[in-house]
């Protein structure tokens, strides 16, 4: 049996790729600053820092594959901490790399982001390209085999309001009403956590050894038709959609992709939760919180 440890295994991502993990057998430990709320009789749970070298190699000592989905997130947020983005995304990667190395780790999978294609997406772009030139020179220097995941825009069950659906349809429940700092023409692929977290475990097979994988939905929707989608799903309440199109975002319009030579492939699941479904699964659970 693999022995497999989760940085970031708390969090929205990371919680679920860890559950996946045990439902295919593997024994799990999870690292991360807090304990999770989703953990479960098979999983065993690490309270630790990245930045923490010491805790670090403690943890992935005796592991055969190390998945990261540790460090900060959020677009807003590394606008205004790029230092801290720094700690958190680079150099806490970077321990990580080393004690992948010191401890002959099989395959390091990271968590990164389709905005590695883009000129937006503020310091956590820049971050997760920087983490993505160590991962490849780690592996050039000292044979650290890798996959690279690029996610897109993730959605469903344990999200919270860092989360643009989540926080849609929280709005929506709550104030009758949807803001978007954008256009309301923007393109997007939402993928559900949970494909992706299935995707997520597929690539340990030997065909995805320092890949480069792309993983977004595979439905294409504006904003404006996903906020009228939320609308007909909550039908009984009437929703007010707030587009402010002169908003100098961070976020793309139509796609992330500009011409650059960080080449990937998009990799899909076999099957899929369709949005409509997985909307539904989301206001389900925000109405519990909102009702509370």
């Amino acid at each position: 049996m693999k022995k497999i440890l989760v940085f970031g295994g708390s969090g929205f991502l990371g919680s679920h790729v860890a559950d996946k993990l045990s439902l295919s057998g593997f024994e799990v430990t999870i690292f991360d600053k807090i304990k999770s709320k989703f953990i479960n009789k098979n999983q065993k749970m690490i309270i630790g820092d990245i930045l923490n070298d010491k805790e670090v190699d403690n943890a992935v000592n005796g592991n055969d594959v190390v998945y990261n989905f540790a460090g900060l997130a959020d677009i807003e947020e590394s606008k205004k901490n790029p230092i801290g983005t720094v700690k958190q995304n680079i150099l806490g990667n970077t321990i990580i790399l080393d004690s992948c190395v010191k401890n002959n780790i099989k395959r390091y999978v990271f968590g990164s982001t389709v905005y590695v294609y883009s000129d937006l997406g503020s310091f956590y772009r820049v971050s997760k390209q920087a983490c993505e030139n160590y991962i490849e020179h780690y592996n050039q220097t000292y044979n650290l085999e890798y996959t690279i995941l690029r996610f897109g825009s993730l959605y469903g069950p344990r999200s919270d309001l860092k989360n643009g659906i989540y926080r849609f349809i929280y709005q929506a429940l709550k104030d009758k009403k949807i803001n978007w700092n954008g256009s309301k023409k923007a393109m997007r692929e939402f993928i559900h956590v949970e494909d992706a977290a299935n995707c997520a475990i597929k690539i340990l097979e030997s065909e995805f050894i320092n890949q480069h994988l792309i993983l977004t939905g595979q439905q294409s929707i504006t904003i404006e038709n996903l906020f009228e989608m939320i609308q007909e799903i909550l039908s009984k309440e009437s929703i007010t959609f707030k587009f402010d199109e002169n908003s100098k975002s961070e976020h793309y319009k139509i796609t992330p992709y500009i011409f650059n030579p960080k080449f990937g492939v998009k990799f899909n699941p076999d099957k899929h939760i369709d949005l409509g479904q997985g909307l539904t699964q989301m206001a389900a659970e925000i109405f519990e919180k909102v009702r509370n």
